[in-house]
C-alpha cells in the first residue's frame, strides 16, 4: 500500500483540491468516487464547495488503493467495502460485549 505524507492533525476539513492533490488524482475521479460509493459523503459549504473530513480521506484512500493499486472493479471495491464495514461492526459488537462480560467478572471479584 501506498506510503501517504502526512496531514496536518489540527485541519478538519480539506477541499477537494486539496484531495486530489494528495491523492494524485484529478478531481474528477474524486467527485466520480463520491458517486459510486455511498460511504463518502462530504460536507458541503454554503457555497456548496465539497469539504472532506480525515475520516473521507482514509475512505478515499482506501479506494485508491482497491482501485489503482489492487486492480478491483468498482462493483468489486464496493463489495469489499461493504464486507469489511459488517466485519467491522461483527468486531464491534464483540468487543462491547466482551467489555460488559469483564466488567461483570469484575464486580463479582470485587464482592469476595
Amino acid at each position: 500500500m501506498r506510503n501517504w505524507p502526512e496531514l496536518d492533525p489540527e485541519k478538519r476539513y480539506f477541499s477537494i483540491g486539496e484531495v486530489a492533490d494528495y491523492l494524485d488524482v484529478n478531481t474528477s475521479l474524486v467527485r466520480f468516487w463520491e458517486k459510486e460509493f455511498d460511504n463518502l459523503k462530504p460536507k458541503k459549504g454554503q457555497s456548496g464547495n465539497r469539504m472532506y473530513s480525515h475520516a473521507d480521506l482514509s475512505e478515499l484512500k482506501l479506494i485508491y488503493h482497491l482501485v489503482k493499486e489492487r486492480g478491483y472493479t468498482l462493483e468489486g471495491a464496493r463489495n469489499k467495502l461493504k464486507f469489511e464495514r459488517k466485519e467491522t461492526e461483527k468486531k464491534s459488537l464483540l468487543a462491547e460485549r466482551l467489555a460488559k462480560v469483564k466488567f461483570a467478572l469484575e464486580n463479582l471479584k470485587n464482592q469476595l
